[in-house]
């Protein structure tokens, strides 16, 4: 885990021409297989190539393919990372630079990327330790979800420690919650002080749901944060707002990661969210969830995964009580 520090540090070094920083290109692959007690299997895998090209842009391309054999289909387990289509998805294709003008900072990046709202980045969900995505980020849930992804443009600015990014551009997801056609704008201000990570941000899109009863526009407001010392990260969003016209949904996520060094290869996982969507009855819905598990490096390469969850509520028809576990293998080469 890094420190609040650490990502300044990164953010800075971020898009720079000076030959000493520019980051040759490298290529990432993970094949991941994964039970769940929800009575469902699960096979993935991931290709990522990412690094610096002539003219000062970094550059990033990924794609997934991922098959899940389930007799329940209410499950969610194994949506963290991307969706189960089995079918080769291009997740993210962009190009990314960013200038230095003094103490201020402008960037801007260009493709396919994922919506830029809250805590956003593919290493915050995928696989890190939580084999499914929080409530608040998962299809069909009525609010948004991890395989939201942009085609368009985000500009940045600010100073390191402060910066607002903002996007324009249709939709382009993948998997089940596909957004209907049409312009897509966020808002998003990040801040740094010290171990802290502070950002809030603003979506105004068009709902996945058939227009003939999700009427108007998408609109949410996220509150998120980090904290990170000493082996420890506390993280959690907040959202409210409407999927369309004549509803509201109102959820939050609080994670905690722990790796100290007495745990050798373990870092233990702890989240509790909830997610309450209001409309008229008897189509109003609510979930409560809470996940222990841990990430364990078995080998340089391979890591496990496993989490014991509690849902109640009826959001969904999923067991109240499952058990998920999953194997990596990951590979870089440059």
């Amino acid at each position: 885990m890094r420190t609040a520090a650490a990502l300044v540090v990164a953010l800075t070094a971020w898009g720079s021409s000076s030959p000493a920083l520019a980051q040759p290109v490298v290529v990432e692959a993970d094949l991941t297989g994964g039970y769940t007690s929800d009575k469902a299997s699960a096979l993935a895998t991931q290709v990522r190539a990412f690094g610096d090209i002539p003219l000062g842009l970094r550059v990033l391309a990924e794609a997934a393919w991922a098959a899940r054999s389930e007799t329940d289909e209410s499950t969610d387990a194994f949506g963290a990372a991307y969706p189960y289509g089995d079918r080769v998805q291009v997740i993210e294709a962009y190009a990314e630079r960013l200038f230095h003008p003094g103490p201020a900072l402008v960037g801007f990046r260009a493709g396919r990327y994922r919506t830029p709202f809250g805590i956003y980045s593919r290493g915050d969900y995928a696989y890190s330790g939580f084999l499914r995505a929080p409530l608040i980020r998962y299809d069909g849930y009525y609010a948004l979800s991890n395989n939201f992804l942009e085609h368009g443009a985000e500009l940045i600015a600010g100073i390191p420690q402060l910066y607002i990014e903002t996007s324009l551009s249709v939709p382009a997801d993948v998997g089940d919650a596909v957004r209907r056609s049409g312009v897509d704008s966020v808002t998003r201000l990040q801040g740094y002080y010290g171990p802290w990570i502070v950002g809030v941000s603003h979506i105004q899109t068009q709902p996945y749901m058939p227009q003939r009863f999700a009427r108007g526009r998408s609109v949410f407001t996220g509150l998120d944060l980090r904290w990170t010392a000493g082996g420890v990260q506390v993280s959690g969003e907040w959202i409210t707002g409407r999927p369309f016209d004549g509803t509201s949904t109102t959820g939050w996520h609080a994670d905690v990661m722990v790796h100290r060094p007495v745990m050798g290869p373990v870092t233990a996982v702890l989240r509790s969210e909830e997610l309450d969507y209001d409309a008229a009855a008897p189509r109003a819905r609510s979930a409560r969830r809470h996940t222990a598990g841990a990430r364990v490096r078995l080998l340089r390469n391979l890591s496990a995964q496993v989490n014991v969850l509690h849902q109640s509520g009826d959001l969904t028809d999923a067991y109240t009580t499952a058990l998920d576990g999953a194997l990596t293998y990951s590979i870089r080469l440059r």
